[in-house]
């Protein structure tokens, strides 16, 4: 099983909040996940939830601040075997184009 999700962690803070999301990124170095930041957020892939809900923990732990706000966002197929890539392919097969924009 293929657990999907969507992470977004943030300090509420003045100014740039790059420096504390990477150390939440990076916290999920030490988890068997594995995942792709874009500019909204992190899309994770573990094999349980287990290890999903534990990589979500210590990545919102890893941000130092008084505050501290998290989203996240499962997709928890358990009929079958998926990835993040087989979701964004589908798209794109529908598209018949890359699911992205070229300019």
């Amino acid at each position: 099983m293929t657990v999907v999700a969507l992470l977004s962690v943030a300090p509420v803070i003045e100014g740039s909040m790059s420096g504390e999301v990477a150390k939440a990124v990076a916290a999920l170095d030490e988890f068997d996940v594995s995942y792709e930041t874009n500019p909204m957020g992190t899309v994770i892939e573990a094999g349980d939830i287990d290890t999903l809900l534990a990589a979500v923990g210590a990545a919102h732990k890893a941000v130092d601040a008084d505050r501290v706000s998290t989203v996240l966002k499962i997709d928890d197929k358990r009929t079958s075997e998926t990835s993040a890539r087989a979701k964004v392919d589908a798209v794109e097969d529908h598209l018949g184009r890359p699911a992205r924009d070229s300019s």
